[in-house]
């Protein structure tokens, strides 16, 4: 007995020094964010920039959440600023699924680990980093700018963690749902479409601000803090302000809905893990089905003319649709070029000739055509061994744009009329719009012989190798002003029309605009053409370093 002793020792205190696997995922998220800031000095700055101007706004904004103290409109604000900040943690995965490499659970499927433990030590981990701690603030603030009472402060206290754990927990649902689709080609896509929902997010921020200016302030939005107090985590906020004001039974269900949403999502986050580490993945299932034939049909290719021209123009047009970069940077210009003119129209500031800016977005995507082809340009290279072939590469790339450009620059100059209510100047709107299209097509042609540059596949944010920014602006800037300036023709044809009193013949502007782009382009692309076929060498040079 005595000498089973020691070993049956030994075996209880190592049992009692594991530790639990809550304090591992802690540390392990502490090391992976060390071990990736020691990877350059450029992420370290990143970093650090981005955590202090993270941590700065965020101080900022409790400083301004306990100003409203008070304030008769301080619910609806912080009511409303919950719900956004719910909004944000839902979305955010699915257009940063890189942001944070714990976001994937399949890197844990080889481990036993319970479902259950592995969701507490992941809600954990979550908590660790700039996000949680600036959403911990503008919680604190909210809470403290409508708790009044010790009722109030003690059911703060409850409001706080439960808004913080709602919205982590509420991330971490939607990535473990969607962690098939965020490591596919399509979560890619996703990923470099979040500076177009940026975009549109502040567009739309800017619009609702003025809309409030103009219609008597917060008190257009206590409606709809009514209907957001019920909605988690928003109804945790406003809970406390609830049993501020004497509402004990309401506070008390808002808190307890704000209860059930965490547990629910919880749940909902377990059975997500379950099926995951569980099922299948997308190699295995792939390698047991059938291969599919792809048919050149599917994208139009059986309406496109036979030769160099019909292949390019069916290639331009996959890579619009397969590609992420190229597939971002088009629906960002689509969107860009019609919000533009559309918000200033409901706005009442606008102008039917801001339609221009959907031709202008548009004819920028024919700059740097070779940088979208990256190292396979030798391939294109190959193909090109005289002017024409050049002219003829550039000609078929610049018909691929306007399959797309040239309908919706028109779509967008007609809904902008129809907005500003200015049909008479639609034939000269239009005629502007296929000017400026054409001259951009031409200082794009000239652009991407002279000034290509590479475009990096592996990062989903950055649209220039290093080192070759100087060579983007040039292309860009350099190509829109002279694109101006060919245009100017047929601006100072407008212009005269409008000074002289001859509306009437504003028409004539529409089909000498579709003749001038049409020549234009013409010109722009036959400039170009020698170029391309002279400097092959130093364009695959260029598109290839990224």
């Amino acid at each position: 007995m005595t000498a089973d002793a020691p070993p049956a020792t030994a075996a209880t205190d190592a049992a009692v020094r594991v530790p639990g696997i809550t304090s591992v995922f802690v540390r392990l998220k502490l090391a992976l964010l060390r071990n990736g800031l020691r990877q350059s000095a450029k992420r370290k700055a990143a970093y650090i920039t981005s955590g202090v101007v993270a941590l700065l706004f965020a101080a900022l904004q409790l400083v301004g959440l306990i100003a409203l103290r008070g304030n008769d409109h301080a619910a609806t604000v912080v009511v409303v600023l919950a719900a956004v900040l719910g909004l944000g943690w839902a979305v955010m995965p699915l257009f940063f699924p890189s942001g944070d490499e714990t976001l994937d659970p399949t890197r844990l499927v080889m481990l036993p680990l319970r479902p259950r433990p592995l969701v507490r030590a992941l809600l954990a981990a979550s908590l660790v980093g700039i996000g949680p701690l600036f959403t911990f603030c503008l919680a604190l603030g909210s809470v403290i700018a409508v708790a009044h009472g010790a009722a109030a402060a003690v059911v703060g206290v409850f409001a706080v963690a439960l808004t913080l754990l709602l919205c982590v927990a509420l991330a971490r649902a939607v990535a473990s749902a969607n962690v098939r689709l965020l490591t596919s080609r399509k979560g890619r896509d996703l990923a470099v479409l979040s500076g177009l929902v940026i975009a549109v997010g502040i567009q739309v921020v800017n619009f609702g601000a003025q809309r409030l200016s103009s219609a008597g302030g917060l008190d257009r939005l206590d409606p709809v803090a009514d209907v957001l107090s019920w909605l988690p985590p928003a109804s945790a906020i406003g809970a406390v302000d609830a049993v501020s004001d004497g509402a004990y039974v309401r506070g008390a269900a808002q808190l307890l809905l704000s209860a059930a949403a965490l547990v629910a999502l919880l749940w909902s986050w377990e059975r997500s893990l379950v099926k995951l580490m569980t099922s299948p993945d997308g190699s295995t299932l792939q390698a047991s089905e059938p291969a599919r034939k792809e048919s050149s049909a599917g994208l139009g290719g059986r309406f496109l003319p036979e030769g160099r021209t019909g292949t390019v123009i069916l290639r331009s047009l996959r890579y619009v649709w397969r590609d992420p970069k190229t597939k971002a940077a088009w629906v960002t210009s689509l969107a860009i070029g019609l919000i533009v003119p559309v918000f200033n129209a409901i706005q009442g500031s606008g102008t039917i000739y801001f339609a221009c800016f959907a031709a202008g977005m548009l004819g920028i995507q024919m700059y740097n055509q070779f940088g979208q082809d990256t190292s396979a340009f030798w391939m294109v290279a190959m193909t090109i061994s005289t002017t024409r072939d050049a002219y003829a590469e550039l000609r078929a790339r610049a018909l691929a744009l306007l399959v797309i450009t040239l309908p919706y620059s028109a779509l967008v100059t007609v809904v902008t009329a129809a907005l500003v209510d200015n049909w008479a100047a639609l034939p000269e709107a239009l005629g502007l719009s296929f000017g400026l299209l054409g001259a951009m097509l031409a200082t794009g042609a000239v652009a991407s012989a002279r000034f290509p540059y590479s475009i990096p596949q592996e990062s989903a944010h950055k649209n220039v190798a290093p080192g070759q920014a100087g060579l983007a602006w040039i292309s860009i800037l350099g190509g829109m002003i002279a694109a101006a300036l060919l245009c100017a023709p047929l601006l100072t044809l407008t212009i005269w029309l409008h000074v002289a009193g001859a509306q009437g013949w504003s028409w004539i502007v529409l089909p000498l605009g579709a003749a001038y782009g049409a020549l234009i382009s013409w010109a722009g692309i036959r400039v170009a053409a020698p170029q391309t076929a002279a400097r092959l060498p130093e364009i695959l040079a260029a598109v290839s370093k990224g």
